[in-house]
């Protein structure tokens, strides 16, 4: 699913109401309609509601549901920032609207005109929407805060006021919403961590907003969503071999981290590839051979790996779970940047040993796919004052070093060589655990070696391994479950992956 900038979304609205047709105000009234049958469908209807508008057309949306929930019996005071100046013709319509249904409407001028907040009741906020570029000013930022400061439910629409839609909103002060009924789509701000005091529980609003906008318009940013896992997903040929689904390579685990190294493998191996070989300390071979009996081993090194030097031939290579932090890594990774041709998974201390020896960043081969933690990030790339300007750096490093980043998180963020971006839709806290990288790194290897190219490999890994987690905790609970139990459930993963695309 695209996620389309600020400007895109008041494009889209235009594009409809001239393609539609329809005017904007009868768009305006299937916004408001939408969110007023969401309040009743989840029992909101029977609470009192305080609707807090500013003049522009979120203001708008929010007179109109002030309306409809008049007309279903609900009781409602709707509360209009006063700025000195009429509203948008739409705001202005709907207010002459709402005057037929109540009188009970205020403008407020000054915090003297504050109404008190009951924590029973329900507020909507309605201040600013999308279209916000510039910090919230003297009434405008004092109502928010009183809003804040109350203990009721607080609804925003669209957008919480005061957070911007595509870039980061620093120091402004902003609605702190527990739901935020928003239109058509996700938005950019929802994917950043940064943000997630603001903006609670997200609820996506369809309004019918003209497809053909949708299809033809580009977006840097994409929600990877089933219809976009469909696209790459490969199923099995009923003659296939082993040797169809590729030989994978994990240069994994050390002395006292052979926990990384098996998950690693574990994931791999589920995740399908025809053969699994693991490249090992010898003091991790016993580990490895019994935990994970359909890989082979080879070892490197006596407690940690060093000193390959054999040919690589395998259909791809995982490197970094567990291998630790030793000086011998960087000749390690100069061998294989050298000798090996195809894209690597890269993740954990190899990482930390690349952001140690910033020149090995000139060996990598294109498609290399990098898989960072936001500290591993910050050590490779260097710090970012913000979620947004960490993207833009991925996104920068992503085009010049022609290299995959798939930065870790919520929604794991992939940044591409072609200032694309994809921000996964699956998972959940339970999987903020030791180990979940690990298979990750494990998934991705396993998935390159099928023959995936690195972008396909990335979009499936990150949904699959959500996914995977979201079953995890289904079953285990978010606290309970560990990054094995993500490994475990891999194949109900698939199995609903296939039932949705056969839909």
């Amino acid at each position: 699913m695209k996620i389309f900038s600020a400007t895109q979304i008041k494009e889209w609205d235009n594009y409809t109401i001239t393609h539609e047709p329809v005017t904007s105000i009868e768009l305006m009234e299937r916004a408001a309609r939408a969110c007023c049958q969401w309040l009743i469908e989840n029992q909101f209807d029977k609470k009192v509601f305080k609707i807090f508008c500013g003049k522009g057309n979120n203001g708008g949306d929010g007179l109109a549901i002030a309306r409809m929930l008049l007309e279903n019996k609900c009781e409602v005071s709707v509360y209009i920032a006063e700025t000195g100046h009429l509203g948008t013709d739409d705001f202005q319509n709907n207010l002459a609207r709402l005057h037929t249904n109540t009188d009970n409407i205020h403008f407020i001028q000054s915090e003297e005109f504050f109404p008190s907040i009951d924590s029973n009741e329900i507020i909507i906020d309605a201040l600013f929407g999308t279209g916000l570029n510039k910090p919230p000013q003297k009434i405008f930022s004092l109502l928010i805060d009183h809003i804040n400061r109350s203990t009721a439910i607080i609804i925003s629409i669209d957008m919480p006021s005061g957070l911007y839609t595509d870039k980061s909103s620093g120091d402004n002060i902003i609605i702190k919403a527990n739901y935020t009924l928003t239109f058509q789509q996700n938005k950019l701000a929802f994917m950043m961590a940064e943000n997630e005091q603001y903006f609670g529980k997200i609820i996506v609003l369809d309004i019918n907003l003209h497809r053909k906008f949708y299809e033809q318009q580009n977006a840097q940013y994409e929600l990877i969503d089933i219809d976009l896992v469909k696209a790459v997903y490969k199923t099995r040929k009923p003659f296939s071999h082993k040797g169809n689904f590729g030989h994978a390579c994990l240069l994994a685990g050390s002395y006292g981290m052979m926990g990384a190294a098996v998950l690693a493998a574990k994931a791999c191996l589920r995740t399908g590839a025809g053969k699994l070989t693991c490249a090992v300390a010898k003091k991790g071979y016993d580990i490895m051979q019994t935990s994970a009996p359909e890989g082979m081993c080879k070892v490197y090194g006596d407690t940690f790996i060093k000193d390959v030097n054999d040919p690589l031939n395998f259909s791809a290579i995982g490197i970094g779970p567990g291998i630790g932090k030793h000086g011998s890594h960087k000749k390690l990774l100069q061998y294989l940047f050298k000798n090996y041709n195809s894209p690597i998974v890269i993740d954990a201390d190899a990482l930390n040993t690349i952001a140690e020896n910033k020149k090995l960043f000139s060996s990598l081969q294109p498609n290399c796919i990098l898989t960072p933690h936001p500290g591993e990030f910050d050590r490779l790339f260097g710090k970012s004052n913000n979620d947004f300007a960490r993207m833009e750096l991925a996104l920068q490093k992503s085009e010049e070093h022609k290299i995959y980043i798939v930065l870790k998180g919520h929604h794991t963020l992939i940044t591409t060589p072609f200032k694309r971006a994809y921000f996964n839709s699956t998972g959940n806290a339970g999987m903020a655990k030791g180990g979940s990288g690990d298979v990750l790194t494990g998934i991705l290897t396993g998935l390159v070696a099928q023959g995936y190219p690195s972008l396909e490999a990335c979009l499936l890994g990150v949904y699959l391994q959500g996914v995977a987690g979201d079953i995890a905790a289904d079953e285990f609970s978010q606290e309970a479950m560990v990054a094995g139990d993500i490994i475990d459930c891999m194949g109900e993963a698939f199995q609903q992956i296939a039932e949705k695309i056969s839909r």
